[in-house]
């Protein structure tokens, strides 16, 4: 019987596996021993790291908030004022209809106070 190369490879990282268990600190092999050894696997591929998310000009929403608020003129910007920024860039991000929705009432909303010759009146 000839041994293939999966046997080998098999038998060394089950060599490979109880060497590392006695190398653990008892709190360690404690939990190991609470999973089960078998079960155990030392060798996993690290999960993907999460994916950051950008919009159509590469910017993350953090970005945009940033550059949203340095680019506005100062003013008394109030937290609502601020949570509403973020709030925008994360949807839009996301593609969220609620932040889609307001985005193009906005735009909307812009135009036809310019077809009016018209202001846009902050507050009461």
């Amino acid at each position: 019987m000839i041994n293939s190369g999966n046997d080998t490879n098999s038998a060394d990282k089950d060599q490979q596996k109880k060497f590392i268990y006695e190398k653990l600190s008892p709190r360690r092999k404690k939990f190991i021993d609470r999973i089960g050894f078998d079960k155990w696997d030392p060798f996993q591929e690290p999960k993907n790291p999460l994916e950051i998310r950008r919009d159509g000009t590469h910017r993350t929403s953090k970005e945009l908030f940033r550059q949203f608020m340095y680019e506005r003129p100062p003013r008394d910007y109030s937290n609502t004022y601020g949570q509403g920024v973020l709030e925008m860039c994360i949807g839009i991000i996301n593609g969220q209809d609620k932040y889609r929705a307001m985005y193009e009432f906005s735009l909307w909303y812009s135009e036809l106070l310019q077809r009016e010759n018209k202001e846009f009146k902050e507050g009461p």
